[in-house]
């Protein structure tokens, strides 16, 4: 499916009028029975589309809640094979919800670029972002996945120019993901107000749906979110209940679903009350 199941999502999304809420975790944390747990239970709290972190050691662009989710996952055993095969296992009961693998270069290169786009596509993956990977390092990744019929998902920022966004944007497939704050992961918050002449620039540029995050951790703020962008995600405010469960020594998928819902819930009603007013 790959690409065709992020097109239908977002064609959906847009028959129904409102933005997406996608939602990020990280494959193995705080292990893979806990993980797939989670995964399986997102789509039903109001995930659209699933975002899965395969950990690695040397995390750049996360800040520190999905460093240390990171760190847990590895502690756990978890590698990029084994992330592949949680896949596997979600597809079992979910074959339409698409889902985007999020991580670094380094493990690719290690699996081989063309053996991992066939093996990801094998086990339902539809997607894929490479923190990492500048667009002119990009084109063996690229070939690879259009091989498979997988989308390449760049980030745009707000320090992409008028004259590298059309680099960012080529080549792009399935949505862009938009980081609304300068920095890492989980420490800034998105300015809404901000963020709307972003997405509208970065669509002009793309021809495709963009999808904002980096800096959106509450209900309040995902509904502002939702306003001006064609999805929302949200990633280290999952991971903290994550981390909060682990200190409990408690299942922390209860938890994590319960906020991923109010999430979710918050995503839809946006766009409605923008469309009442």
């Amino acid at each position: 499916m790959g690409t065709a199941r992020i097109d239908a999502r977002f064609a959906e999304l847009r028959a129904r009028g409102r933005a997406g809420f996608v939602a990020y975790v990280m494959a193995g944390d705080p292990d893979p029975t806990a993980t797939l747990e989670i995964l399986r239970g997102l789509p039903g709290a109001g995930a659209d589309l699933i975002e899965v972190g395969f950990p690695f050691s040397d995390p750049m662009a996360e800040g520190p809640p999905i460093q240390r989710a990171s760190q847990r996952a590895l502690k756990a055993g978890m590698t990029l094979n084994r992330t592949l095969e949680q896949i596997r296992a979600f597809r079992e009961t979910d074959h339409t919800t698409p889902i985007i693998l999020m991580g670094y270069l380094n493990p690719l290169l290690t699996h081989g670029l063309e053996s991992f786009a066939a093996d990801a596509a094998a086990v339902g993956v539809d997607g894929l972002i490479v923190v990492d990977c500048p667009p002119e390092e990009a084109g063996p990744l690229t070939r690879a996945l259009e091989a498979q019929g997988l989308s390449l998902i760049r980030l745009a920022t707000p320090t992409t120019d008028e004259k590298r966004l059309p680099v960012v944007v080529k080549g792009t497939s399935g949505f862009v993901y938009y980081v609304s704050v300068a920095g890492v992961t989980g420490v800034k918050e998105a300015d809404a107000a901000a963020v709307a002449p972003q997405v509208e620039r970065v669509r002009r540029a793309s021809g495709l749906p963009v999808a904002v995050g980096f800096g959106v951790r509450t209900p309040e703020r995902a509904a502002q979110v939702a306003r001006v962008a064609d999805a929302v995600v949200v990633g280290s405010a999952l991971v903290d209940e994550i981390a909060a469960a682990v200190e409990r020594n408690a299942s922390p998928a209860a938890k994590v679903l319960e906020t991923a819902g109010a999430l979710a819930q918050a995503v839809r009603k946006a766009r409605v009350m923008k469309a009442s007013v």
